[in-house]
């Protein structure tokens, strides 16, 4: 499965009435990596879009945990900031990939949005070049088994032992890069996009 929620409920800020769905939440996003987990037959495998806050927010860590035990959640990427420009501007956003039937031991991060110009329209639109070393990363293993190397802490690709997540509540908004791009004003973008991210 490819997708990109949301996941629609009878209205807004309201939990979706579903014996398949352990964790209750309204975060629409939450709701939709519990239905391609129950939607998945075993070893099939998923690449969804998610924005940040859905690896951090209160129930965030609920659901990656079932995620995590049922699932082989082995890649979460960082996408560069204004990845979805126009559309959805200012909103950060990663993809993270699994395989159901197997528990997670480790999980790999790929951080493509620190120190990495954010993406316009014009100017810095996205391409395929922005991903090559992902890529190169995650390796020919479309199951995430491929050899890996952790590149330390000042690479763009680390791994994540289960305890290491666990620790943290099982939210996976880990970075360890230091963003100096968010320090060069000429790097900021735009009012309305911050304007947006903030009310979004």
């Amino acid at each position: 499965m490819l997708t990109n929620p949301p996941f629609g409920t009878k209205g807004a800020n309201q939990e979706p009435n579903r014996d398949d769905f352990t964790v209750k939440t309204s975060n629409k996003q939450l709701n939709f990596v519990q239905h391609v987990m129950s939607t998945l037959k075993p070893g099939g495998r998923a690449a969804m879009v998610l924005p940040d806050n859905c690896l951090f927010e209160d129930t965030a860590g609920e659901v990656c945990k079932i995620l995590m035990e049922d699932c082989n959640l082995h890649t979460v990427l960082r996408l560069p900031r204004g990845t979805f420009t126009p559309y959805s501007q200012g909103v950060k956003a990663n993809v993270i990939f699994f395989q159901k039937g197997l528990a997670t031991k480790d999980t790999w991060i790929f951080d493509a949005r620190s120190n990495v110009p954010g993406i316009t329209k014009k100017d810095r639109p996205l391409v395929a070049e922005h991903f090559t070393e992902f890529e190169a990363c995650y390796g020919p293993d479309a199951n995430g088994r491929s050899p890996r190397k952790d590149l330390g802490e000042t690479g763009r690709f680390r791994k994540f032992g289960l305890s290491e997540v666990q620790e943290r509540g099982y939210k996976l908004d880990i970075t360890w890069l230091k963003d100096y791009s968010l320090e060069d004003a000429e790097e900021l973008p735009e009012p309305q996009e911050l304007i947006t991210a903030l009310l979004a």
